[in-house]
Formats: structure tokens, sequence, C-alpha cells
């Protein structure tokens, strides 16, 4: 009489045909007993809505009849295993991570080889074997899965960046840019530089977690713009004061390129970033022109050269920051902050013009200051004063924006 297995159902040393039969007969009790053994084990298992369970199961059973498929034949190992996870819903992948397949694996091998290990130890080292191969299975398909989101995402960011950028925003904007996994809050700014050999996009998004704000990258050719935003800060960073954007901007220098680096105006929020984007832009395109700009260089101080190259919002920014409060406070102002420029920022000539007093031409100047936060008495100061003055007499403003914007198209 041939030697009884311990749990029925054949003999110690049973052909393979008669092995594969017994597989085939108790596959419906292992993945009943697999399903109670993930209940008992798995918590996050017991949590999932019934849909989910049932989806789970689904891969469990559809393991254990493709491992007698493959015990029938190994060689169909790559499109056998690869058809577990094809049993359940594509949607598993986002709810179910890695790290919780890989449990539902070991489990699933548990409750098989418990049944299996005493048939023979040919069928144990199969069992074995092919759950190494399940395991590099389901690492391939996170990894397709995880690789297939990251270029969906970098086109993705592309989009949103370039919609700001252009300016054409539309009301899908604040779902793409949550789409993205934005954590930016409040302020934004936008800062434009040039692209530096071995770019490496993870750590610019390092740097700038560790500077406090969240950041948006695209690559335009040489050009690298940065939308930046404060992020939510974290249990251990809520007493840490908040860095001004110029200072993150020179946090974030050494990742750009060679040239001009220019960090666009602070908006309230990322939807209004558009606004930052043009000044920065618009900035980059006529920084050269001023010899000893730093790096990086703010857009509002590079106003008169953008306005000399026709930027229709820094001239309407220097005749409401500079001319229209000066002229709104005090006639004088102006007029003493014109003759000041005109005589060489020379006390004693504005005074003999104006038939004053040096003292009351430098307590005017100091008023200007007050005014508008700019010192008259500093050469690149006076650049920007002038500018306004010029741009102020010429009626550009808002005056000049709304004729301009008013005023029918030439047909070509």
């Amino acid at each position: 009489m041939p030697e009884q297995a311990p749990h029925g159902g054949g003999t110690v040393g049973m052909d393979k045909a008669a092995t594969l039969s017994w597989l085939r007969r108790i596959s419906g009790d292992l993945a009943t007993a697999t399903t109670k053994r993930l209940e008992e084990q798995l918590p996050w298992f017991v949590d999932m809505p019934a849909s989910r369970r049932s989806a789970v199961g689904l891969v469990a059973q559809a393991g254990i009849s493709s491992f007698i498929q493959w015990y029938d034949d190994p060689t169909s190992t790559p499109s056998v295993a690869a058809d577990i996870f094809a049993a359940a819903p594509r949607e598993l992948l986002r709810s179910v991570s890695l790290q919780q397949t890989l449990q539902l694996v070991r489990l699933t091998v548990e409750v098989v080889e418990e049944r299996v290990a005493s048939k023979s130890e040919e069928l144990r080292e199969a069992m074995l074997l092919y759950s190494r191969e399940v395991a590099f299975t389901a690492a391939d398909v996170y990894a397709r899965a995880a690789e297939s989101r990251g270029l969906w995402d970098a086109r993705l960011e592309a989009l949103v960046v370039d919609s700001i950028l252009t300016g054409e925003s539309d009301e899908e904007l604040p779902s793409r840019i949550a789409a993205l996994g934005w954590h930016g809050h409040g302020e934004s700014c936008v800062l434009v530089g040039t692209v530096s050999r071995g770019f490496d996009v993870d750590q610019v998004r390092r740097s700038a977690r560790k500077l406090g704000v969240d950041v948006l990258i695209g690559v335009q050719g040489s050009r690298l713009v940065l939308v930046l935003g404060r992020a939510h800060a974290g249990p251990r960073q809520e007493e840490k004061t908040e860095l001004p954007f110029s200072q993150i901007a020179l946090g974030l220098e050494p990742y750009f390129g060679e040239g001009h680096l220019v960090l666009g105006p602070t908006v309230d929020a990322l939807v209004d970033a558009s606004l930052s984007a043009r000044a920065a832009l618009a900035g980059f395109a006529v920084a050269r022109a001023w010899r000893k700009a730093p790096r990086p260089v703010e857009a509002d101080d590079l106003l008169p050269e953008r306005a000399l190259a026709g930027d229709p919002l820094a001239k309407r920014t220097l005749v409401e920051r500079v001319y229209q409060p000066l002229a709104d406070h005090s006639t004088d102002l102006v007029t003493t902050l014109w003759a000041y420029l005109d005589n060489g920022r020379s006390l004693e000539a504005t005074a003999r013009e104006l038939f004053v007093h040096p003292n009351t031409v430098r307590y005017r100047l100091k008023k200007v200051g007050d005014v508008i936060g700019w010192d008259a008495q500093g050469a690149r100061e006076a650049l920007i004063l002038q500018t306004s003055l010029i741009l102020g007499s010429m009626g550009s403003g808002d005056a000049f924006a709304r004729r301009r914007a008013g005023s029918p198209r030439r047909a070509r």
C-alpha cells in the first residue's frame, strides 16, 4: 500500500498529473482560506470598500490559478504571472500600494505552502520559485505605472507652467495644479533664468522644500522657469520664519545656468502668477541692458529698461508707483524732483533754479523717498525716477493703456 499524505487527497511521490488534478480540486478552498487570512492579518484589507476587497480577492484567486497553470507549464511564467494583475480593475493600482501588494503575495504563498508542502519537496520549491516571479512581476507592474504617472505629471506640469507664462489660464488651471500635488499656498512668484548643464529637477525640488516653498518647473529650450509658492509648514516648521522670495531666489541661484536671473513680483495666489511671469519674462529680455545688474535681480528693478523696450506693464507700474503718488501729494515734489534730476543731482543748482534754500531741497527729496520708497540721490534710483517723470508727463499710465486698448487695429 502506498503511504497516504497527511492532508489526504493523494500519495507521497504521486506523479505530476495527479498533483495537478489535486491542486485544481482544492483551488477554491485555497482562495477562501487566503481571503480569511487577509481579513485576519491585514487591517487595510478590512477597511476597504466591498468592491475593492472583491478585486483584491480576484487577484489572490488569479494568483492561485496562475500557479497551477505555471506548474503545468513553467515556460509560461511571463504571461501567466502578468495575468494575475489583469484580473483586477486598473484603479486598484491607485488604491493598493506596492507594499500592500507584496503583503498580499506573501500571505497567499503562506496559505498555499501550508497546504502543498506535505505533498512533495518538489511542489514546495516550485511554489517558492513562482512566488519570487510574482513578486518581481508586481514590482514591474508598479514601476511601469509610476513611470507612466511620472511622464503624465511632467506633461501636465509643462502645460501648467506654459499657461502661467502665456497668461491663458482658465477655470481648469486650479484643478490641474491640484492634480500635480501642489502644496503651495498664498503668495507666489516666478523666477526666470537659463538652464544649466546637467540640470537636476529632483535636486531643485529638494532645495525648494528646504527653503519653504513648493515649485513648478518648466524648461523651454535654454530658458528655465520656476514658479514658486509658499509651502504649508510641517509640524517641525511651524515656528520657522518665512523667507522673502528674494532670499529664496538666491538659494536657488546655483541651479541656473550662466546669464541673468530675474525674479518677478510677488502675487497673492498661484492663479495670479501670470502677472509675475509677465514681469519676469520682460525683465529677462532686457536684463543685459543693466551693466551691473545683480544676480538674481528683481523685475521691478528693471522697470526703466522694460519701459524703454515698450513693456506696457512697466510703463503703467512706473506711473502708478512714482509719478502719480508724487503728483497727488504735492506739485512741489514733482517740480523739485524734475529740477534735481535735470541739474545732475546737485542740491545747490536745484536750489538756485527753484529760488529756495538747499535744506528745502533736501527736505523735499526726503519727502519724495517717504512717498514712493526710492531715494533720488542714488544713480540707479535717479534713472527709475526720471523715466517715471517722463512717462507721467507723456500721459503713459492708465490713460495711455486705455487709449491703446480702445484704438482700432489697422487692417493688414
